[in-house]
């Protein structure tokens, strides 16, 4: 029973490593923008307290090398997270991740460290702080309903990768099992819960995973016909234009023959008014004047 609780502690913390490591492509993606701008520290400082709240139960209880190994090195994979988040993020996300580090891992923390030291007996110091770590373990887990809400909402499944939840289903397996045949309920209850929603994510994913592709094309008929409905309304325009100039050229058209008519007439009274100039006398300045001074 002790050899089969190793192997599935030694199972789990090679999932569990995976899983540590699944954030690495987000950073990769920091590191490309330079920029931690659409991504929040949260995960990584809760991540954080979670290891150290599990380390400190584990020293608490005999036999526990396996639970205190993938926790430690969760730390620091977290801290590096943490330490690489500050680094590229801005002035205001640097201030709320300190305050939240502060908030949680350091008087959070500390505050549970004292209160079981001095307030708890020793024998049930660690009832008490498995009982906590039991309470925080099913909010984390509880933490991605959000997600498949997300999901079932956009009928999308971009942010949520199906490995990563396969992998979270898997680590679930290994630490139910650990704890059930260790008898330590403290880790078993929680998985329980971890494998029922990393069920729940694979199979969401699986509903889900061409309904990306569907609304994909959907766009894109929706874009066709946006654009159909632009050449219509450009030709439109253009068939108008070409009645306005039909009607442009039928006034032209109408005014030259009103005006040719006028024409005609014209040259037909100019002879007239030519005669009747010559025929009228008209006397000379001088002559006037003469006239006058006699």
């Amino acid at each position: 029973m002790i050899q089969l609780a190793f192997i599935f502690g030694l199972l789990g913390n090679i999932v569990s490593f995976m899983v540590y490591l699944a954030p690495v492509p987000t950073f990769c993606k920091i590191y490309k923008r330079k920029s931690t701008e659409g991504f929040q520290s949260v995960p990584y400082v809760v991540g954080l307290f979670s290891a150290m709240l599990w380390i400190y139960y584990a020293f608490l209880k005999p036999d526990t090398t396996l639970l205190i190994t993938i926790n430690s090195v969760g730390c620091c994979i977290q801290s590096f997270y943490i330490c690489f988040f500050l680094f590229y993020a801005t002035k205001k996300t640097k201030m709320d991740t300190v305050k939240l580090l502060l908030l949680l891992n350091f008087f959070g923390l500390g505050l549970i460290i004292l209160l079981t030291q001095f307030l708890a007996k020793d024998s049930n110091r660690a009832q008490i702080v498995g009982w906590i770590c039991l309470i925080f373990s099913l909010c984390v887990f509880i933490a991605p309903l959000g997600i498949l809400r997300q999901v079932i909402k956009t009928k999308s499944v971009e942010y949520m990768p199906f490995l990563l939840s396969f992998f979270l289903t898997l680590s679930a397996v290994m630490w139910f099992f650990y704890g059930l045949l260790r008898k330590d309920y403290n880790i078993a209850i929680p998985n329980v819960l971890g494998f029922t929603l990393g069920v729940l994510q694979m199979v969401l994913y699986l509903i889900y995973k061409n309904a990306k592709k569907v609304n994909e094309e959907v766009k894109l008929s929706e874009k066709l016909e946006t654009s159909e409905t632009n050449v219509e309304e450009h030709k439109l325009p253009e068939e108008i234009l070409k009645e306005q100039i039909i009607d442009v050229v039928k006034l032209s058209a109408m005014v030259c023959s009103e005006i040719i008519p006028m024409v005609t007439e014209l040259n037909e009274i100019m002879p007239q008014i030519s005669v009747i100039i010559n025929e009228k006398k008209i006397e000379p300045k001088g002559t006037i004047e003469a006239s006058v001074e006699v």
